[in-house]
Parts: C-alpha cells; structure tokens; sequence
C-alpha cells in the first residue's frame, strides 16, 4: 500500500466526521487503529504531527493577523511546490468567500505541511474541508466547499 499523509489524514477525517459523537480517543489508541488500518509508523507520525500543527496554529492570534486587503506573495519554496492552478484555486476560496486572509494562510501552511513534492488541487480541497472543519463556527463555508468538492467528483464520474 502506497500511502501518504494525505490519506492518513483522509482516513481519519471520514471516519470521525461520520461518528455520532465527538470521541477524543488518546494518541496511542488513534495510532493502533491507523495501524490496523494498514497504515505504517511513518505515514501516521507525520499525520499527528501535521494534526498537532493544525491545533497550533489555531490556537496562534499571529496568524489571525491578515487583514482583508492583505495582498498574498507566495515564497519560492510555495511558488516551487504550488503550480498555478492551485495557488489560483486557493485564491479563489478566499474570494467567494470560502476562506477568510487567516485561512488562506493556514491552508497554505498545511497543504505545505504535508510534505508531498507535487500538490494538486484535490490535495487542497480535502486540506480545505479538514481546517473548515476543524474550526468552530465554519458550518456555512464548510457545507460549500464540501458541496464543491463532491460536485466535482460526480460531474468527473460521468
């Protein structure tokens, strides 16, 4: 199984958004069941790493500093590792209005987080629905870019 941050964290994004509650299971019973899951000690080391970078950085009033007119300039290594359909894309969750100046940072943070050599969009997409998610008050943008990310997958399967 070749697997990646990406869908460790896939994995156990879809398995507790479809729980009734709200199971706040330990690191080590989360890290048994991802290894029942077939995944390996590496790939679920750098997916509660990038989990723990998630909860940092929305715990950090540095990065609700953006404002809305802030004008975004993409360093080297995210110009490098980000082509211009997915800087473009993320921009234009800002916007509609999908993504707030913090998020767009925070997304950029953990698309960049994940360490893959190659990002596309559908990487940004499920980084997008996870930081919606994962933030209180977020029903709204996140119901959309889940209906954008689902609506794209049923017009691909036809």
């Amino acid at each position: 199984m070749k697997e990646n941050v990406l869908d460790v964290l896939m994995y156990l994004f879809e398995t507790y958004t479809d729980a009734d509650t709200e199971p706040e299971p330990d690191r080590n019973a989360l890290r048994d069941e991802l290894e029942r899951a077939g995944f390996h000690h590496g790939e679920i080391d750098k997916a509660l790493e990038w989990l723990d970078g998630l909860a940092a950085r929305d715990e950090d009033p540095a990065w609700q500093s953006p404002t809305e007119r802030a004008i975004r300039v993409f360093s080297e290594e995210e110009f490098m590792r980000l082509d211009a359909a997915c800087r473009g894309y993320i921009m234009y969750l800002e916007q509609i209005g999908i993504l707030s100046p913090a998020q767009r940072e925070l997304v950029i943070d953990r698309v960049m987080a994940l360490g893959s050599e190659e990002v596309d969009i559908e990487q940004i997409k499920w980084v997008v629905l996870m930081i919606l998610f994962s933030q209180p008050g977020q029903e709204t943008a996140y119901a959309r870019m889940e209906d954008l990310v689902f609506e794209d997958q049923v017009t691909a399967a036809h």
